[in-house]
């Protein structure tokens, strides 16, 4: 599998500081929405009006989850996805690292790197 397959899904959540239109992950969440995704964001940050604070607010089965936030703490989303059953992960550059990779090819989750709005271009 590979990054364009993720895009058959139309029900996707993006993790990472959405509120902020300097940043990659505000930027993927708008560009999902101009291409008529499903999608909502998470920032895991507390009272951020506009974005859900974890997976398990948003209200829809999650089809692909964007990781697009510091692998620090992205692994603990990866986990919470898990649980929640998420199967398909999109890994933005620089949101990738050796635990959250082997995480996932231990849970059965597909783990693609890649790159939503390069993968939107060619669309």
């Amino acid at each position: 599998m590979e990054a364009k397959d993720f895009m058959k899904y139309k029900n996707w959540v993006v993790v990472g500081d959405v509120l902020n239109d300097g940043k990659y992950a505000n930027k993927i969440l708008k560009k999902l929405k101009e291409n008529d995704y499903n999608v909502e964001g998470v920032t895991y940050k507390s009272q951020m009006d506009g974005a859900y604070e974890t997976l398990r607010e948003v209200t829809y089965t999650i089809g692909v989850l964007d990781l697009c936030i510091n692998p620090i703490k992205g692994i603990n989303i990866v986990k919470e996805a898990h649980e929640m059953g998420i199967k398909n992960i999109l890994i933005q550059p620089g949101a990738e690292s050796d635990e959250i990779i082997d995480f996932c090819n231990q849970n059965d989750i597909i783990a693609i790197k890649g790159c939503a709005l390069v993968e939107l271009s060619k669309m």
